[in-house]
């Protein structure tokens, strides 16, 4: 069992990290090998399995742990100085692929379509190739699609993860004010409109692929379309998760007004999944 001491937190050995190492090296292998065309569907079953299972338990233990007043306020630093590194990998891992939508659209385009001193690549490599967005790439290689409309349902999800995240702040000051009621309401809201969000996003994909033939090999336009929004998807899919665990705690009374760190955890990510989707309805569906 851990202790607390009144300065340092000793941690005791635990079995959870290695176990997911192995789950996500063997969701990511098969997620690789389906993407190349292989089945690989029992090792992403498996390896998703192995996540979840691992989640489930870890997280009891650390919340048992807190519960129990193991912790001390060095480990509440320590967990907030975590979660702030955690958000930036997280914003580094969206700063790349932006990179390669700013990259392919601002500077590939421009000089497969003959720009600046690269003029021979539009008159022997791709003659005649007009750099145009979006783009299926020189030769039309992606095919015929039409690219995705920014004012259906990519602007009414814009509104719905604003809303959730004025909802998530309420439930916020309603914990720190001992408002159980408007808490459990208003954090319940924020979930809710996180699968809904999913739910749109859902019937977004499948009227890209029947009916707009848009799909990941659609070119740049398509790798990239789908490479952003299919991970934020991801993370709303995570953070949604994340919220029901927070408010399941609450309704069991967890947490005070003074600590409450995993709440404020979650709602950090929250409002982090909020402002890249910002980025995604301008820069993907927008300009």
């Amino acid at each position: 069992m851990a202790h607390a001491q009144d300065k340092y937190y000793i941690p005791h050995g635990t079995k959870w990290p290695i176990l997911m190492s192995l789950g996500l090296f063997t969701l990511f292998l098969g997620v690789s090998v389906w993407l190349n065309g292989g089945n690989a569907t029992p090792a992403i079953i498996v390896g998703l399995a192995i996540v979840i299972t691992m989640m489930f338990f870890w997280f009891g233990e650390v919340i048992g742990e807190s519960e129990a007043g193991t912790f001390n306020d060095q480990v509440d630093t320590s967990f907030r100085i975590g979660m702030m590194w955690f958000i930036f990998s997280e914003v580094m891992f969206f700063a790349v692929f932006f990179g390669a939508l700013f990259y392919a659209r601002q500077l590939a385009l421009p000089w497969l379509g003959g720009e600046g001193s690269n003029f021979f690549t539009n008159l022997l490599l791709w003659e005649g190739f007009e750099s145009s967005w979006p783009s299926n790439g020189p030769a039309d290689v992606g095919g015929e699609f039409e690219p995705m409309g920014a004012w259906g349902i990519p602007a009414l999800n814009t509104a719905i993860l604003l809303t959730s995240g004025v909802t998530i702040t309420v439930a916020h000051h309603a914990l720190k004010e001992g408002n159980r009621r408007v808490l459990g309401l208003f954090l319940a809201l924020t979930f809710l409109l996180g699968f809904i969000f999913m739910g749109f996003q859902a019937y977004e994909y499948i009227h890209a692929y029947q009916e707009l033939n848009l799909t990941m090999n659609s070119g740049i336009y398509g790798s990239t379309f789908f490479m952003l929004t299919g991970f934020h998807g991801m993370h709303v899919t995570i953070g949604a998760i994340m919220l029901v665990v927070i408010w399941l705690r609450c309704l069991r009374g967890h947490f005070t007004a003074k600590h409450h760190f995993a709440f404020e955890a979650v709602a950090w990510y929250w409002h982090f999944v909020d402002v890249v989707w910002l980025g995604l309805f301008i820069f993907v569906y927008w300009l």
